[in-house]
C-alpha cells in the first residue's frame, strides 16, 4: 500500500465501537456504520463481535470496512450487543492474526475485546503471564489485557476489569463484550478518546462522536479519564478506578487524527482547527494573494488564517476522491509522479500569485517539498508555508505509529533549515502555547511529540530505541 499524502503524516491509531440494546435493533449493522465513520482511524483491518446472550460470534479480516463486511456476513451476526474495531498496526504486525476484536472463552464465559492505544508496560506484563503458563496467539498488547482479565475471572468480570486497568500503563480506550455486558474504559490521562452515546434504548461507546452521528445517536458525554463504564440490562453504571486523574488528551487528535465533525472532550474539532489558523496568522503573518489548504487536513486552519488575515481563501488543489489508501504505485520510478494522481494544482487560482499554503503538520518533509514544487510549476510567484501545529520533534509511545526521531525533520533542523529543505519562501509554525489556546479548554493535553514531556513514562529501552535510531 502506498499513499503519497500519508507518507509524511503520523499514522492513525485505531477506532473502537460498542453497542448494547434491549430493543429490537440490528446491532451488527449499526456497528458497521459506526466503524465506517471511524475508518480514518485505521484502514488495515476491521472486525465485529456480536453477543446473543449466550455466546459471542466474531468476524474480522484485512481491508476496509466496506470490503470486509458484505451484506450476508452482517446478517449472520445476530445479537443484542456488539463491539467493532478498525486497525492501523502500532504494535504487532499487519496480519489477520492481530486483527481485532480478539475473543476467548474461560471461566467468565465468552469475551471479546477491542483496544485503541498502546501499553508501555505490555512486554513486562506479557513476560509475567508467560511465566505463569499463558500462551499468546497474537503479538498485540490487547491480548495482554484479555489474559489479565482471565486471571481475575474468579472475582467476577467487573472486579477483574478494575484490577486490570490499575495494572496496565500507557494509553487505552478499550471496549469489552461479554455474553451480557458491554464495558468500556479509558486510561487515567484520557490520552485516547472514548465517548458515550444513546439511541432510543441502546447505549453506545465509541472513539469519536462522528460515529454516533452516522447512526443517528446522540452524544451523552465523554468517558472520563480513569473511568469504567458498564452497560447491561440494568442500564449504565460508572466506576472510577483512578482517583487522581488529569485529562491529557492527545493534541494530535485535534490537529489531525479526528474527523473535523467530531467533538472530543467537549471540544469541537473543526472549530479548534479554525481557531488554530487564526492564531497562526497572529504569530506568523505574511503578505500573500491567496490562502490555500492542503486537502483535507489543512483546510480548516486555512479558513481560519484567511478570516483573521483578510487574505482570500481559495481551492489550490483538486483531490482525486477515487484514489484511496490502497492506491499502489507500480514502480519506484513512478513514486514522484504519484502525487499528480492524488492531487492536481488548480492553476487558475495559483498562477502569478503569492500563495500561502497551510498544512496541519510536517513529519518527514517529503510531501511538503513536493506540494511546494507543484505550486511553483503551476505558476505561483511565491510559496509561503504555515503549519497549524508546533514543530514535531519527538516520537509518540501511545498508539501512534511515528518515525524514529532521526527521521523527523524537526528533530535536528532549525525552522530556517527546514524551510530550505522543503523549498518554501518562508515557513512558520504555531507555538505550543498558541495551539493550546486554540483548543480553548481548561483540560490538559499531551504535547509529547512537540516537547518530549509525556503523561506516562515509556520504558527506558523503548525511549532509547526511538531517540537513538
Amino acid at each position: 500500500m502506498y499513499d503519497i499524502l500519508e507518507e509524511d503524516k503520523f499514522k492513525d491509531e485505531c477506532g473502537v465501537f460498542g453497542i448494547y440494546t434491549q430493543g429490537e435493533v440490528d446491532v451488527a449493522s449499526l456497528t458497521y456504520y459506526g466503524l465506517y465513520a471511524l475508518q480514518h482511524r485505521g484502514q488495515e483491518s476491521a472486525g465485529i463481535a456480536v453477543s446473543n446472550g449466550e455466546k459471542i460470534t466474531c468476524f474480522k479480516d484485512m481491508g476496509l470496512v466496506v470490503d470486509v463486511f458484505k451484506e450476508d456476513k452482517i446478517k449472520s451476526l445476530v445479537g443484542n450487543a456488539a463491539i467493532g474495531h478498525v486497525r492501523y498496526s502500532t504494535t504487532g504486525g499487519s496480519n489477520i492474526i492481530n486483527a481485532q476484536p480478539i475473543t476467548s472463552e474461560f471461566k467468565l464465559g465468552y469475551i471479546a475485546i477491542a483496544h485503541n492505544g498502546n501499553l508501555v508496560n505490555a512486554d513486562v506484563m506479557r513476560e509475567l503471564l508467560e511465566d505463569t503458563g499463558c500462551i499468546f496467539q497474537t503479538s498485540i498488547d490487547t491480548e495482554v489485557v484479555l489474559n489479565l482479565i482471565a486471571r481475575g475471572a474468579k472475582k467476577g468480570i467487573e472486579n477483574a476489569v478494575v484490577d486490570v486497568v490499575q495494572a496496565i500503563k500507557g494509553s487505552f480506550a478499550i471496549v469489552i463484550l461479554t455474553k451480557d455486558k458491554l464495558i468500556g474504559f479509558r486510561d487515567p490521562h484520557g490520552i485516547r478518546p472514548l465517548c458515550i452515546g444513546k439511541l432510543d434504548e441502546s447505549y453506545i461507546l465509541c472513539s469519536e462522536s462522528c460515529a454516533l452521528d452516522a447512526i443517528g445517536a446522540e452524544l451523552v458525554r465523554d468517558v472520563e479519564p480513569g473511568e469504567i463504564i458498564i452497560i447491561d440490562k440494568d442500564g449504565l453504571k460508572s466506576i472510577t478506578f483512578a482517583e487522581k486523574t488529569k485529562c491529557q488528551t492527545c493534541a494530535f487528535e485535534y490537529v489531525y487524527f479526528a474527523r473535523p465533525d467530531s467533538i472530543i472532550d467537549g471540544i469541537n474539532v473543526y472549530s479548534a482547527r479554525v481557531r488554530a489558523g487564526e492564531q497562526l496568522f497572529k504569530e506568523c503573518p505574511v503578505d500573500a494573494d491567496v490562502v490555500v489548504g492542503v486537502p483535507d487536513s489543512g483546510i480548516a486552519a486555512a479558513v481560519g488564517y484567511s478570516r483573521a488575515s483578510g487574505i482570500p481563501y481559495d481551492t489550490g488543489f483538486i483531490k482525486n476522491r477515487y484514489v484511496g489508501r490502497t492506491f499502489i504505485s507500480p514502480s519506484q520510478e513512478l513514486r514522484e509522479k504519484a502525487l499528480l494522481v492524488k492531487l492536481n494544482p488548480l492553476k487558475v487560482n495559483i498562477e502569478g500569485k503569492r500563495v500561502l499554503l497551510i498544512d496541519d503538520s510536517i513529519v518527514r518533509g517529503t510531501t511538503s517539498k513536493k506540494l511546494i514544487d507543484l505550486l511553483r510549476k503551476a505558476g505561483a510567484k511565491e510559496v509561503h508555508f504555515r503549519i497549524s501545529s508546533p514543530v514535531v520533534q519527538y516520537p509518540c509511545y501511545f498508539g501512534i505509529d511515528t518515525p524514529y526521531r532521526k527521521e523527523l525533520i524537526g528533530s535536528g533542523n532549525t525552522i530556517e533549515e527546514i524551510r530550505e529543505l522543503i523549498g518554501a519562501d518562508s515557513l512558520g509554525y504555531i507555538s505550543k502555547e498558541g495551539l493550546v489556546s486554540s483548543l480553548d479548554s481548561e483540560k490538559g493535553f499531551c504535547l509529547g511529540c512537540f516537547n518530549g514531556i509525556y503523561p506516562v513514562s515509556a520504558p527506558i529501552e523503548t525511549s532509547k530505541e526511538h531517540l537513538e535510531r
